[in-house]
This record gives structure tokens, sequence and C-alpha cells, in this order.
């Protein structure tokens, strides 16, 4: 069985959680870059993951707060899926990441960080990207900050 730590995370687990959903507020503050929302669609939004598990780490989520795949309507769904593989297309172009993984956690018994709105995490993944360093130091070694990474990605959306 493969593994992904990211002991890094504990940051965010052990913080206090500010109240509402990030995923609802952030695109409301005007300020993509400050927020790492990297694309808005008309009914879904890609916004960096800042917490990541590797570099490029992205979620594709609706505007609209809702909490499962069976809640969004056609035109969101059909969207959310159009930019999921939009993501991998510019990863692959920007990153060249060797797989990814693509998934959602929908309710908390299944993970997920925000079990009222429904999203797809993006991440590129590389041979080798857990490293001594995971296993040993106990530490994540993410190599790129976020806003150099927002940077790189933006302009290909």
């Amino acid at each position: 069985m493969e593994r992904i730590w990211a002991p890094w995370r504990m940051q965010f687990i052990r913080m206090k959680k500010p109240k509402g959903c990030f995923l609802c507020d952030n695109p409301k503050k005007g300020d993509d870059a400050r927020n790492y929302i990297l694309y808005r669609g008309s009914e879904n939004f890609v916004i960096m993951n800042s917490y990541p598990y590797n570099p490029g780490h992205l979620m594709v989520a609706p505007y609209r707060h809702v909490a499962s795949l069976e809640e969004l309507s056609e035109e969101e769904r059909n969207e959310h899926f159009k930019i999921v593989n939009q993501c991998v297309k510019v990863l692959r172009e920007e990153a060249d990441p060797e797989g990814f993984n693509i998934g959602m956690n929908m309710g908390k018994a299944s993970g997920a960080g925000v079990a009222g709105h429904v999203h797809t995490h993006i991440v590129p993944r590389w041979h080798g990207d857990i490293n001594f360093m995971s296993v040993l130091a106990d530490t994540k070694v993410v190599p790129e900050a976020l806003a150099e990474t927002y940077e790189r990605l933006k302009s290909k959306f």
C-alpha cells in the first residue's frame, strides 16, 4: 500500500477554524491573487490548496454551497468536470507531472476538510515526491512557494 505523508498539514488540522466556508467566502473577497483563485467559470472556480500535498495542488469548487454531487445542477456539474480536465491539461503543460491523484471527499466521515461544500482535488504527482525527509524527518519539502506556483499557473487558465 502506498501512503501519502503530509505532516505539514497538522498546522491546518490543529488551527482554530474560521467561521463560514472559505470556498464560499474567498471568491467574494475580490482579491484572486491573495486568495489563490486561478480561474473563474460561470458556475465553478479553481483555487490552489493553501496546505498542499504537492506543488500545484488545485481544487475545483462550485460557487454555490452544496454538499454533494447530486445537489449540483447539470450546468454546474458539466462545467465542474470540464474545469477539472482543464486543470489536468494546465498542470501537464506547466509542471510535467508523472501522474495525478484526482478525487472528492464528500462528508465528514470521508475525511472532507470542508464537508458542506463539494469540491474536487487535483494533485500532481512525481516519482519520488515522497522522499526521505517525509519518512525520517517528519517534514514535507514543498519546493515552490504558493505565490510562485500561482503566478506560473495563472496565465495558463
